[in-house]
């Protein structure tokens, strides 16, 4: 595809993404839902008349994995609540990391007993599916939380979990390619869990270095387009410093990076960066808007006819996780000393309100079509997504009344 054609296409699907954003109001559907069914629709209607969107899979790879994501990433990290964040530090690291990884994990055996295709689809495949939909986004129903006034803990369990669990998915979703492609060559156990730990932990290091650099260089600019523009060169540069240069986790750079920086524009002392923060609203919103809409018109019918199976292990697969991790672990640490307890209403909205989203999206789009199974693998991932939009996140307001958690 040419670059004047991905250019109008971009324009045409963010056009699109501005017209129905009503409608998403007036159905009371999530916007991302609304994206997606807009997204699907126009493609049939362009693909009936006979006209070819040029959309493939395999296009959009550096697009998702290189613009969008380090957008995604930094805007969650830079406007969390930093204050609640380090508060709260113990729980979500566990949710993100241990918890991830067991999500992982029991996602993979689920799809692998359930597919019960050794040949087309072998436990690397399984492996893959497990780290993909392991990472959450929770974006639809932390804007239904602040609408109905839940709890500011609450929102921030969750959303400090999708921050660094995204992180972890896609740290592991990068070891398990490696291997996958065999670019890693044979690789032990404990050969992927010292990569792990050297990419994860050295990019959050090459973050760290990045942020507190740029929390300098902002102090000594004097207007606020210069101090945004300095934001969006530190996560971009941390990217691809890190990602390029160092083989270490562009990701988790992006993350610490947008912490820092972030925890600086609201310290004491700290000027007021409110276009700064609209910048980087704007930034996630066009980039969450086109990856949902890319979603839309990547999807096929084909995949419902020939995958439908697929996509319900997978939807088994990652609930039942889920409430392994949230039911079975989540009540363990909050027994630990100087740990405030997790309730059980927090709990079964956090299990409920897991969704997968974005990130989601990303790495199943960027998955190499060399890979036999691909195909397959993304047909699940937007199984997955789909359910967690229509069936998930429409319900969770009402699972909010339910344990009068919404105080409007």
């Amino acid at each position: 595809m040419d670059t004047g054609h991905v250019i109008l296409l971009l324009a045409g699907l963010l056009l699109l993404a501005l017209l129905i954003q009503p409608l998403a109001r007036r159905l009371h559907l999530p916007f991302t839902a609304t994206l997606v069914i807009a997204g699907f629709v126009a493609s049939e209607v362009l693909v009936g008349a006979g006209i070819d969107t040029g959309v493939r899979a395999g296009n959009f790879h550096d697009l998702v994995f290189f613009v969008f994501l380090p957008v995604l990433i930094f805007e969650s990290a830079y406007t969390i609540d930093v204050r609640l964040l380090l508060k709260n530090l113990v729980p979500i690291l566990f949710l993100a990391i241990p918890l991830m990884l067991l999500s992982t994990l029991i996602t993979a055996v689920l799809v692998y007993a359930g597919i019960a295709h050794p040949t087309g689809f072998p436990w690397i495949a399984a492996l893959l599916t497990g780290a993909l939909l392991s990472a959450t986004d929770p974006v639809a129903v932390v804007a239904l939380f602040r609408q109905m006034g839940a709890p500011e803990r609450l929102t921030v369990l969750l959303e400090g979990e999708s921050l660094f669990n995204d992180a972890t998915a896609i740290v592991v979703f990068g070891v398990i390619i490696a291997l996958a492609t065999s670019s890693g060559g044979a690789m032990t156990l404990a050969d992927a869990g010292l990569r792990f730990c050297a990419v994860f932990f050295g990019g959050a290091l090459v973050g760290a270095l990045i942020g507190l650099a740029f929390v300098g260089i902002t102090r000594l600019l004097g207007d606020e387009i210069t101090r945004a523009l300095a934001t969006v060169i530190a996560a971009y540069l941390g990217f691809v410093l890190a990602e390029y240069w160092l083989h270490v986790s562009g990701v988790m750079a992006v993350l610490v990076t947008g912490l820092i920086l972030g925890r600086s524009s609201t310290g004491n002392g700290a000027r007021d960066d409110g276009f700064v923060r609209t910048l980087w609203a704007f930034n996630a919103y066009v980039a969450n808007a086109l990856v949902f809409l890319l979603m839309g018109v990547t999807v096929t019918l084909d995949m419902f006819s020939e995958r439908w199976l697929a996509m319900l292990i997978g939807i088994a697969g990652v609930l039942v996780a889920r409430a392994i991790g949230i039911f079975g672990l989540v009540p363990l640490i909050s027994r630990l000393p100087a740990i405030e307890p997790i309730p059980r209403p927090y709990q079964v909205v956090m299990f409920w309100g897991g969704l997968r989203g974005a990130v989601t999206l990303a790495l199943a789009l960027a998955l190499p079509t060399s890979l036999d199974y691909w195909w397959t693998i993304q047909s699940i991932a937007f199984g997955v997504v789909l359910f967690t939009l229509f069936a998930q996140a429409t319900t969770t307001g009402a699972l909010l009344r339910h344990y009068r958690l919404d105080h409007p």
